[in-house]
């Protein structure tokens, strides 16, 4: 038994630190490379200390239950625990032009340098003019909404 112990806990905290990477903490980190290099360490010892044949069985059985981890985990569909199901359909201001129409007036609550804000019905909106500037203060009118952008021109044009 002469460090066989230390050879199988090594390999098999390796191959957990690996699971629980590959699990709970998606992505290359700290957690699988210190997997990674525990595994390596005991199959590395089993090839020193026991020889070629020794090391070869403790590589072979790694890999063994690794593809026997993985296979079983797919069957089972456990990963289907940690997937997201849901689907955010929502976008963000969807409703944010709702109360605009083309050939409303407004007032520049700041500079459109081309873009700024301006304020229609006593609420401000985010808008761009034609690439002029126009200053704050200056009466403008919407010409085209295209999604949630607002086009606006100056009326003192």
């Amino acid at each position: 038994m002469d460090g066989w112990l230390a050879i199988i806990l090594l390999t098999l905290v390796g191959l957990v630190l690996i699971y629980l990477e590959l699990i709970f903490v998606p992505g290359t980190t700290i957690l699988g490379l210190l997997g990674l290099a525990l595994t390596g360490i005991g199959i590395y010892m089993a090839y020193e200390r026991h020889g070629v044949t020794s090391g070869s069985i403790v590589l072979v059985a790694s890999l063994l239950v690794t593809v026997i981890a993985l296979v079983w985990s797919f069957r089972s569909n456990s990963w289907s625990k940690f997937s997201l199901k849901e689907q955010i359909r929502s976008k963000v201001n969807e409703h944010y032009t709702v109360d605009l129409r083309i050939n409303m007036k407004g007032l520049a609550v700041s500079d459109l340098k081309p873009i700024g804000k301006a304020e229609f019905n006593n609420k401000a909106y985010e808008v761009t003019s034609h690439g002029h500037l126009i200053e704050s203060g200056t009466e403008v009118e919407i010409i085209r909404l295209s999604g949630n952008k607002i086009i606006v021109e100056s009326i003192n044009t």
